[in-house]
Protein backbone atom coordinates (compact mmCIF):
# COMPACT_ATOMS: atom_id res chain seq x y z
CA UNK A 1 0.00 0.00 0.00
CA UNK A 2 1.11 3.52 -1.17
CA UNK A 3 -0.37 6.89 -0.43
CA UNK A 4 -0.25 9.49 -3.27
CA UNK A 5 -2.20 12.73 -2.97
CA UNK A 6 -4.20 11.67 -0.18
CA UNK A 7 -5.36 8.65 -1.86
CA UNK A 8 -4.47 5.09 -0.61
CA UNK A 9 -3.27 2.92 -3.16
CA UNK A 10 -3.35 -0.97 -3.94
CA UNK A 11 -1.91 -3.58 -6.07
CA UNK A 12 -3.84 -7.02 -6.85
CA UNK A 13 -7.26 -8.25 -6.59
CA UNK A 14 -7.53 -9.05 -3.19
CA UNK A 15 -9.34 -8.49 -0.37
CA UNK A 16 -11.51 -6.11 -2.94
CA UNK A 17 -14.37 -6.23 -0.55
CA UNK A 18 -12.63 -5.13 2.25
CA UNK A 19 -10.70 -2.27 0.85
CA UNK A 20 -14.53 -1.17 -0.21
CA UNK A 21 -15.92 -1.54 3.25
CA UNK A 22 -13.27 0.44 4.69
CA UNK A 23 -12.84 3.58 2.28
CA UNK A 24 -16.86 3.78 2.44
CA UNK A 25 -16.62 3.95 7.07
CA UNK A 26 -13.02 6.12 6.78
CA UNK A 27 -14.29 8.36 3.59
CA UNK A 28 -10.84 7.92 2.42
CA UNK A 29 -10.77 7.72 -1.65
CA UNK A 30 -8.41 4.45 -2.84
CA UNK A 31 -7.60 3.12 -5.86
CA UNK A 32 -6.73 -0.46 -6.95
CA UNK A 33 -4.09 -1.23 -9.94
CA UNK A 34 -3.52 -3.93 -11.59
CA UNK A 35 -6.16 -5.67 -10.38
CA UNK A 36 -5.90 -8.44 -12.81
CA UNK A 37 -4.32 -9.15 -16.46
CA UNK A 38 -5.15 -7.02 -19.25
CA UNK A 39 -8.58 -8.64 -20.80
CA UNK A 40 -9.95 -9.83 -17.22
CA UNK A 41 -9.53 -6.91 -15.35
CA UNK A 42 -12.60 -6.22 -12.60
CA UNK A 43 -15.18 -9.62 -12.99
CA UNK A 44 -18.82 -9.10 -13.37
CA UNK A 45 -19.69 -10.16 -9.37
CA UNK A 46 -17.28 -7.53 -8.20
CA UNK A 47 -18.84 -4.59 -11.20
CA UNK A 48 -21.98 -6.17 -9.63
CA UNK A 49 -20.95 -5.10 -5.48
CA UNK A 50 -19.53 -1.57 -7.32
CA UNK A 51 -23.10 -1.11 -8.39
CA UNK A 52 -24.70 -2.05 -4.86
CA UNK A 53 -22.50 0.66 -3.13
CA UNK A 54 -23.35 3.23 -5.54
CA UNK A 55 -27.31 2.17 -4.73
CA UNK A 56 -27.15 3.22 -0.74
CA UNK A 57 -24.25 5.79 -0.93
CA UNK A 58 -24.80 9.26 -1.80
CA UNK A 59 -21.96 11.37 -4.00
CA UNK A 60 -20.10 8.19 -4.07
CA UNK A 61 -17.46 8.74 -7.45
CA UNK A 62 -16.32 5.51 -9.06
CA UNK A 63 -14.13 5.54 -12.42
CA UNK A 64 -13.27 2.50 -13.96
CA UNK A 65 -10.25 2.02 -16.35
CA UNK A 66 -10.83 1.04 -20.01
CA UNK A 67 -9.93 -2.42 -19.94
CA UNK A 68 -10.79 -2.84 -15.91
CA UNK A 69 -7.16 -3.42 -14.50
CA UNK A 70 -7.62 -0.28 -12.26
CA UNK A 71 -10.41 1.71 -10.25
CA UNK A 72 -10.02 4.90 -8.01
CA UNK A 73 -13.23 4.92 -5.78
CA UNK A 74 -13.71 8.28 -3.26
CA UNK A 75 -17.14 6.85 -1.33
CA UNK A 76 -20.08 9.44 -0.21
CA UNK A 77 -22.05 9.14 2.51
CA UNK A 78 -24.14 5.82 3.46
CA UNK A 79 -27.53 7.10 2.40
CA UNK A 80 -29.21 2.96 3.04
CA UNK A 81 -32.91 3.08 3.02
CA UNK A 82 -34.84 0.52 0.55
CA UNK A 83 -32.54 -1.25 -1.87
CA UNK A 84 -33.12 -3.55 -4.46
CA UNK A 85 -30.37 -5.74 -6.18
CA UNK A 86 -30.01 -7.88 -8.53
CA UNK A 87 -26.75 -10.20 -7.42
CA UNK A 88 -24.23 -11.43 -9.96
CA UNK A 89 -24.90 -15.26 -10.27
CA UNK A 90 -20.84 -16.00 -9.85
CA UNK A 91 -20.90 -15.40 -6.09
CA UNK A 92 -23.81 -16.17 -3.52
CA UNK A 93 -25.61 -13.20 -1.88
CA UNK A 94 -23.82 -13.58 1.22
CA UNK A 95 -20.60 -11.94 -0.49
CA UNK A 96 -22.81 -8.82 -1.18
CA UNK A 97 -24.50 -9.07 2.27
CA UNK A 98 -21.58 -9.11 4.11
CA UNK A 99 -20.67 -5.67 3.03
CA UNK A 100 -24.45 -4.60 3.92
CA UNK A 101 -23.62 -5.76 7.64
CA UNK A 102 -20.37 -3.84 8.08
CA UNK A 103 -21.63 -0.71 7.15
CA UNK A 104 -25.74 -0.91 7.76
CA UNK A 105 -25.78 0.40 11.20
CA UNK A 106 -24.11 3.23 10.06
CA UNK A 107 -26.08 4.38 7.46
CA UNK A 108 -28.45 7.49 7.47
CA UNK A 109 -31.28 5.71 6.88
CA UNK A 110 -31.98 2.31 8.39
CA UNK A 111 -31.44 -0.23 5.44
CA UNK A 112 -33.74 -2.32 4.12
CA UNK A 113 -32.28 -4.37 1.16
CA UNK A 114 -33.82 -6.81 -1.09
CA UNK A 115 -31.28 -9.27 -3.12
CA UNK A 116 -31.69 -11.37 -5.40
CA UNK A 117 -29.41 -14.01 -6.90
CA UNK A 118 -27.94 -17.21 -5.09
CA UNK A 119 -28.31 -17.77 -1.85
CA UNK A 120 -26.23 -20.85 -0.62
CA UNK A 121 -23.07 -21.53 -2.80
CA UNK A 122 -19.85 -22.78 -2.38
CA UNK A 123 -17.82 -19.51 -3.33
CA UNK A 124 -19.18 -17.77 -0.71
CA UNK A 125 -20.62 -17.68 3.29
CA UNK A 126 -24.17 -18.56 2.63
CA UNK A 127 -27.21 -16.43 3.68
CA UNK A 128 -27.83 -19.16 6.85
CA UNK A 129 -24.36 -18.55 8.09
CA UNK A 130 -24.94 -15.09 8.02
CA UNK A 131 -28.30 -15.28 9.79
CA UNK A 132 -27.01 -17.75 12.60
CA UNK A 133 -23.59 -15.94 13.24
CA UNK A 134 -22.69 -12.73 11.91
CA UNK A 135 -25.86 -11.41 12.94
CA UNK A 136 -24.95 -12.93 16.48
CA UNK A 137 -21.68 -10.86 16.53
CA UNK A 138 -23.50 -7.38 15.54
CA UNK A 139 -25.79 -7.93 18.09
CA UNK A 140 -23.29 -8.03 20.61
CA UNK A 141 -21.74 -4.83 19.26
CA UNK A 142 -25.29 -3.07 19.17
CA UNK A 143 -26.64 -1.16 21.77
CA UNK A 144 -30.14 -1.65 20.48
CA UNK A 145 -30.50 -4.57 18.32
CA UNK A 146 -34.20 -4.38 17.30
CA UNK A 147 -34.99 -4.53 13.36
CA UNK A 148 -31.94 -6.37 12.84
CA UNK A 149 -32.95 -9.43 10.46
CA UNK A 150 -32.78 -11.62 7.49
CA UNK A 151 -35.51 -13.11 5.69
CA UNK A 152 -34.92 -16.19 3.21
CA UNK A 153 -38.01 -15.49 0.64
CA UNK A 154 -36.61 -17.88 -2.40
CA UNK A 155 -33.86 -20.23 -2.24
CA UNK A 156 -31.58 -19.92 -5.36
CA UNK A 157 -28.97 -22.70 -6.36
CA UNK A 158 -25.70 -22.23 -8.77
CA UNK A 159 -25.68 -21.68 -11.53
CA UNK A 160 -28.75 -19.60 -11.93
CA UNK A 161 -29.60 -18.58 -9.30
CA UNK A 162 -33.28 -17.34 -8.79
CA UNK A 163 -33.48 -16.87 -4.91
CA UNK A 164 -34.49 -13.43 -2.94
CA UNK A 165 -33.17 -12.15 0.51
CA UNK A 166 -34.47 -9.72 2.36
CA UNK A 167 -32.57 -8.36 4.58
CA UNK A 168 -32.78 -5.09 7.58
CA UNK A 169 -30.66 -3.47 9.52
CA UNK A 170 -31.16 -0.79 12.10
CA UNK A 171 -29.13 2.88 12.53
CA UNK A 172 -26.88 3.61 15.13
CA UNK A 173 -24.55 6.43 16.19
CA UNK A 174 -22.31 4.35 17.71
CA UNK A 175 -20.99 0.67 19.13
CA UNK A 176 -20.38 -0.21 22.33
CA UNK A 177 -16.65 -1.71 23.30
CA UNK A 178 -17.04 -5.59 24.81
CA UNK A 179 -14.99 -7.94 26.35
CA UNK A 180 -15.67 -11.45 25.07
CA UNK A 181 -13.36 -14.09 26.42
CA UNK A 182 -15.17 -17.17 27.60
CA UNK A 183 -16.58 -19.44 25.05
CA UNK A 184 -17.87 -22.34 26.96
CA UNK A 185 -18.82 -25.45 26.29
CA UNK A 186 -21.03 -26.70 23.79
CA UNK A 187 -24.82 -27.49 24.87
CA UNK A 188 -26.51 -27.99 21.48
CA UNK A 189 -26.41 -28.53 17.30
CA UNK A 190 -28.97 -27.26 15.13
CA UNK A 191 -29.25 -27.16 11.20
CA UNK A 192 -31.10 -27.05 8.22
CA UNK A 193 -31.04 -29.20 5.12
CA UNK A 194 -32.71 -27.04 1.84
CA UNK A 195 -33.44 -28.72 -1.41
CA UNK A 196 -34.08 -27.61 -4.56
CA UNK A 197 -36.29 -29.32 -7.39
CA UNK A 198 -34.35 -32.64 -6.06
CA UNK A 199 -36.60 -35.18 -4.01
CA UNK A 200 -37.28 -35.21 -0.50
CA UNK A 201 -34.84 -38.51 -0.21
CA UNK A 202 -32.05 -36.59 -0.78
CA UNK A 203 -32.98 -34.45 2.21
CA UNK A 204 -33.60 -37.21 4.35
CA UNK A 205 -30.22 -39.13 3.80
CA UNK A 206 -28.05 -35.61 4.25
CA UNK A 207 -29.69 -35.66 7.74
CA UNK A 208 -28.98 -39.29 9.06
CA UNK A 209 -25.36 -38.96 7.65
CA UNK A 210 -24.42 -35.47 9.54
CA UNK A 211 -26.45 -37.00 12.51
CA UNK A 212 -24.38 -40.05 12.43
CA UNK A 213 -21.33 -38.49 12.88
CA UNK A 214 -22.03 -35.54 14.93
CA UNK A 215 -24.19 -37.90 17.94
CA UNK A 216 -20.81 -39.60 18.82
CA UNK A 217 -20.31 -36.49 20.62
CA UNK A 218 -23.38 -34.89 21.81
CA UNK A 219 -27.18 -35.82 22.34
CA UNK A 220 -29.05 -32.71 21.68
CA UNK A 221 -28.46 -32.42 17.65
CA UNK A 222 -32.00 -31.46 15.92
CA UNK A 223 -31.70 -30.54 11.72
CA UNK A 224 -35.04 -30.16 9.62
CA UNK A 225 -35.41 -29.48 6.31
CA UNK A 226 -36.84 -27.30 3.58
CA UNK A 227 -38.02 -28.50 0.36
CA UNK A 228 -38.48 -25.69 -2.20
CA UNK A 229 -41.15 -26.55 -4.67
CA UNK A 230 -42.47 -24.10 -7.37
CA UNK A 231 -41.40 -20.41 -7.47
CA UNK A 232 -39.89 -20.29 -4.14
CA UNK A 233 -37.09 -23.34 -5.22
CA UNK A 234 -35.37 -20.90 -7.46
CA UNK A 235 -33.92 -21.53 -10.98
CA UNK A 236 -31.62 -24.89 -10.77
CA UNK A 237 -31.55 -28.04 -9.09
CA UNK A 238 -29.64 -29.09 -6.01
CA UNK A 239 -29.31 -29.42 -2.00
CA UNK A 240 -27.14 -28.58 0.51
CA UNK A 241 -26.77 -27.91 4.80
CA UNK A 242 -25.68 -25.70 7.36
CA UNK A 243 -25.23 -26.55 11.12
CA UNK A 244 -24.44 -23.93 13.96
CA UNK A 245 -23.46 -25.28 17.02
CA UNK A 246 -24.33 -22.90 20.06
CA UNK A 247 -22.32 -22.71 23.72
CA UNK A 248 -23.93 -22.11 27.22
CA UNK A 249 -22.27 -18.57 26.71
CA UNK A 250 -24.07 -17.67 23.29
CA UNK A 251 -20.82 -18.28 21.25
CA UNK A 252 -21.98 -19.89 17.90
CA UNK A 253 -20.17 -21.94 14.91
CA UNK A 254 -21.24 -22.58 11.80
CA UNK A 255 -20.09 -25.06 9.15
CA UNK A 256 -22.15 -25.68 5.18
CA UNK A 257 -22.13 -27.84 2.07
CA UNK A 258 -23.57 -26.97 -1.30
CA UNK A 259 -23.81 -29.70 -3.61
CA UNK A 260 -22.07 -30.01 -6.68
CA UNK A 261 -24.28 -29.56 -10.44
CA UNK A 262 -23.64 -31.54 -13.25
CA UNK A 263 -22.58 -28.38 -14.84
CA UNK A 264 -19.50 -28.03 -12.62
CA UNK A 265 -16.31 -29.35 -14.70
CA UNK A 266 -14.30 -31.68 -13.37
CA UNK A 267 -16.14 -32.13 -10.59
CA UNK A 268 -18.73 -35.53 -9.69
CA UNK A 269 -22.41 -34.78 -8.38
CA UNK A 270 -22.10 -34.96 -4.97
CA UNK A 271 -23.92 -37.61 -2.68
CA UNK A 272 -26.03 -36.50 0.04
CA UNK A 273 -24.07 -39.14 2.58
CA UNK A 274 -20.50 -37.35 1.57
CA UNK A 275 -21.79 -34.28 2.01
CA UNK A 276 -23.36 -34.48 5.66
CA UNK A 277 -20.35 -36.57 6.65
CA UNK A 278 -17.75 -33.27 5.10
CA UNK A 279 -20.06 -30.74 7.15
CA UNK A 280 -20.50 -32.41 10.09
CA UNK A 281 -16.40 -32.79 9.73
CA UNK A 282 -16.27 -28.81 9.23
CA UNK A 283 -18.31 -28.30 12.08
CA UNK A 284 -16.10 -29.85 14.56
CA UNK A 285 -12.99 -28.55 13.00
CA UNK A 286 -14.71 -24.92 13.96
CA UNK A 287 -15.52 -25.94 17.33
CA UNK A 288 -11.75 -27.39 17.41
CA UNK A 289 -10.51 -24.19 16.56
CA UNK A 290 -13.01 -22.51 19.41
CA UNK A 291 -12.71 -18.88 20.68
CA UNK A 292 -15.49 -16.49 20.80
CA UNK A 293 -16.61 -16.49 17.35
CA UNK A 294 -16.19 -18.76 14.29
CA UNK A 295 -13.44 -18.38 11.22
CA UNK A 296 -15.63 -16.88 9.28
CA UNK A 297 -17.14 -14.18 11.63
CA UNK A 298 -13.56 -13.25 12.47
CA UNK A 299 -12.79 -10.35 10.59
CA UNK A 300 -16.21 -8.45 11.07
CA UNK A 301 -15.33 -8.90 14.92
CA UNK A 302 -12.14 -6.99 14.34
CA UNK A 303 -13.76 -4.49 12.28
CA UNK A 304 -16.40 -4.19 14.98
CA UNK A 305 -13.76 -3.69 17.94
CA UNK A 306 -12.05 -0.60 15.62
CA UNK A 307 -15.31 1.39 15.29
CA UNK A 308 -16.25 0.77 18.83
CA UNK A 309 -16.13 3.71 21.88
CA UNK A 310 -12.96 4.55 23.25
CA UNK A 311 -12.70 2.23 25.54
CA UNK A 312 -10.71 -1.16 25.43
CA UNK A 313 -12.55 -4.31 23.66
CA UNK A 314 -10.92 -7.52 23.69
CA UNK A 315 -12.21 -11.12 21.97
CA UNK A 316 -11.03 -14.44 21.92
CA UNK A 317 -10.60 -16.21 18.65
CA UNK A 318 -9.32 -19.41 17.61
CA UNK A 319 -6.40 -19.12 15.42
CA UNK A 320 -6.49 -16.26 12.75
CA UNK A 321 -7.41 -16.99 9.31
CA UNK A 322 -5.58 -14.79 6.31
CA UNK A 323 -8.66 -13.17 5.75
CA UNK A 324 -8.39 -11.82 9.54
CA UNK A 325 -4.69 -10.65 9.32
CA UNK A 326 -5.28 -8.89 6.02
CA UNK A 327 -8.10 -6.84 7.84
CA UNK A 328 -5.94 -6.37 10.92
CA UNK A 329 -3.39 -5.15 8.38
CA UNK A 330 -6.32 -2.71 6.27
CA UNK A 331 -7.30 -1.39 9.68
CA UNK A 332 -4.23 -0.15 10.29
CA UNK A 333 -3.57 1.59 7.26
CA UNK A 334 -7.37 3.10 7.09
CA UNK A 335 -8.33 3.91 10.80
CA UNK A 336 -4.48 3.95 12.56
CA UNK A 337 -5.78 1.05 15.07
CA UNK A 338 -3.27 -1.40 16.14
CA UNK A 339 -4.44 -4.82 17.90
CA UNK A 340 -2.81 -6.64 21.03
CA UNK A 341 -2.54 -9.87 20.13
CA UNK A 342 -1.61 -12.83 22.37
CA UNK A 343 -2.04 -16.66 22.93
CA UNK A 344 -5.36 -16.74 25.11
CA UNK A 345 -4.50 -19.48 28.34
CA UNK A 346 -7.09 -18.57 31.34
CA UNK A 347 -5.36 -20.03 34.01
CA UNK A 348 -7.09 -18.79 36.70
CA UNK A 349 -10.24 -20.55 35.83
CA UNK A 350 -9.09 -24.10 34.27
CA UNK A 351 -9.49 -27.00 36.37
CA UNK A 352 -7.86 -30.27 35.96
CA UNK A 353 -10.66 -31.66 33.37
CA UNK A 354 -10.19 -28.39 31.33
CA UNK A 355 -6.48 -28.59 31.12
CA UNK A 356 -6.70 -31.99 29.91
CA UNK A 357 -9.03 -30.72 27.08
CA UNK A 358 -7.09 -28.23 26.13
CA UNK A 359 -4.49 -30.16 25.80
CA UNK A 360 -6.28 -31.26 22.76
CA UNK A 361 -7.60 -28.10 21.75
CA UNK A 362 -6.44 -25.63 19.13
CA UNK A 363 -4.59 -22.37 20.44
CA UNK A 364 -6.78 -19.74 21.39
CA UNK A 365 -5.67 -15.84 20.21
CA UNK A 366 -6.83 -12.89 22.37
CA UNK A 367 -6.99 -9.81 20.52
CA UNK A 368 -7.32 -6.80 22.19
CA UNK A 369 -7.67 -2.79 21.05
CA UNK A 370 -8.72 0.37 21.92
CA UNK A 371 -12.02 1.61 20.09
CA UNK A 372 -11.79 5.08 18.01
CA UNK A 373 -15.19 5.96 18.89
CA UNK A 374 -16.66 5.85 15.14
CA UNK A 375 -19.76 8.14 15.39
CA UNK A 376 -22.54 7.71 12.51
CA UNK A 377 -22.28 11.11 11.23
CA UNK A 378 -24.52 10.31 7.68
CA UNK A 379 -27.46 9.69 10.36
CA UNK A 380 -27.07 13.77 11.40
CA UNK A 381 -26.71 14.65 7.49
CA UNK A 382 -30.16 16.34 6.50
Amino acid sequence: MTTVDGVLEYYGCNFFKQRLILSILSGKPIRIKNIRPAGKGLQEFEVSLIRLVDKITNGTTIEISSNGTEIYFSPGFLEGGPVQHECNVQRGIGYYLELLVAVGPFCKNPLKAVLNGVTNSSESVSVDTIKSSTLKVLKRFLIVDEGLDIMINKRGLMPLGGGEVFFKCPVKNNFKAIQVMNFGKVKRIRGIVYSCKVPSSVMNRTVEAAKGVLLNFIPDIYIYTDQNKGKSSGKSPGYGIQLTAETNNDVFYSAEGVSQTLSDTNKNPTVPEDLGISTAHKLIEEIFRGGCVDSSCQWIVTLFMALSQKDVSKYVTGMLSEYTVAMLQHLKEFFDVTFKIDYHKDDDEMDDDEEENDENSSPKVSLTCVGIGYKNTNKRIT
